[in-house]
């Protein structure tokens, strides 16, 4: 199996299939949560839909950087979520998330793998291979948090 095949099924996995690593994926813990629960505030933690806004920016922009070769969020903008005010955002921002999960995961599918080695748009942020290994591990972390949170907010903690 080459990189870019392994890589993608990666991302998948912690998107919208797997249960390897986390027993769960993206897909599992949203798809189960209603925009009440998405908006709803525990403590002083990010809400589930902070989360999902977050993960969903950071792939949109790569996928970006991806065909314009251009890098252009910034992590200031990564929490600026719209206000979610009913189940149509909810699933809307869902969605998009998973849409844009798959694309990714196609695009890393399609590269050569002499790519992963190469700069990643300017060599101060390393290479694409370590840029998409950190959206696998940034995605993972945040998806332990979604997992807890949605725990949180069925025991009534929130």
């Amino acid at each position: 199996m080459t990189r870019n095949t392994t890589i993608a099924g990666r991302l998948r996995e912690v998107f919208l299939n797997g249960h390897w690593i986390a027993a769960t994926n993206y897909r599992e813990q949203l798809q189960s949560v209603n925009w009440q629960q998405a908006t709803q505030k525990v403590g002083d933690l990010n809400t589930i839909a902070a989360l999902t806004f977050h993960i969903n920016y950071y792939l949109a922009g790569l996928l970006s950087a991806f065909e314009t070769g251009k890098l252009e969020i910034r992590d200031r903008y990564s929490f600026d979520l719209p206000p979610i005010t009913s189940e149509a955002d909810w699933n809307h921002l869902v969605t998009t998330l998973l849409d844009n999960a798959e694309k990714f995961a196609q695009t890393v599918q399609q590269m050569d793998d002499a790519v992963f080695d190469q700069p990643f748009i300017d060599e101060k942020y390393g290479t694409f291979l370590r840029n998409i290994e950190g959206v696998i591990e940034h995605s993972y972390y945040h998806l332990g948090q979604i997992s807890l949170i949605r725990k949180l907010i069925a025991e009534g903690e929130g």
